[in-house]
């Protein structure tokens, strides 16, 4: 795995990379795939499926978390394709209790990107951005991203505040060193 290094437009902006995968930040080119994500009923686990402009709107905080925070989800591509097939990443809304690793797939699912991916940023939010502790917040009823922070070695935490907003989600949290 590749740590976080200028990208090659040799601007502010930063990659991550994997074997398969590289991780930057999202853009405008990576819109209309966000947009198609989010009026989905694929969304449905993330507060979905929203409005257009509804779902414009989420994905314009997705690219101003990283201004706002200095890091973000991930736009996942598969190296050499620089198509969006997902956000992956740090996900610190002020309102939310602790730091989360949060990911949608748009495309690709059942080709593993997506564990992929999440265990770059694990590692990326234990190493880089120093965080004490992180935690996924998952709806109860999604099998797949259950599945997919227990083989990241996440544990439920059923004693862990959750955000106001999904009150009823569980709360699965990262040890360190693991993924």
């Amino acid at each position: 795995m590749g740590w976080a290094v200028p990208d090659p437009a040799g601007d502010a902006r930063m990659i991550l990379t994997t074997d398969r995968l590289t991780l930057r930040r999202p853009g405008p080119q990576d819109a209309d795939a966000a947009v198609a994500f989010f009026t989905s009923d694929r969304s449905a686990f993330v507060g979905g499926p929203l409005t257009p402009g509804k779902a414009w709107r989420h994905f314009a905080a997705e690219v101003g978390h990283w201004d706002l925070t200095g890091c973000g989800m991930w736009a996942v591509t598969v190296t050499g394709d620089d198509t969006a097939i997902g956000l992956i990443g740090p996900w610190t809304p002020i309102d939310w209790p602790e730091k989360e690793i949060g990911w949608v797939m748009f495309s690709g699912e059942g080709k593993g990107y997506a564990f992929e991916a999440a265990q770059a940023i694990v590692a990326d939010v234990y190493t880089r951005l120093n965080w004490p502790s992180a935690v996924s917040y998952i709806d109860a009823d999604n099998a797949r991203s259950i599945r997919l922070a227990e083989r990241l070695g996440a544990t439920l935490d059923a004693d862990a505040q959750r955000p106001a907003a999904y009150p009823n989600c569980l709360v699965y949290r990262h040890p360190k060193g693991v993924a």
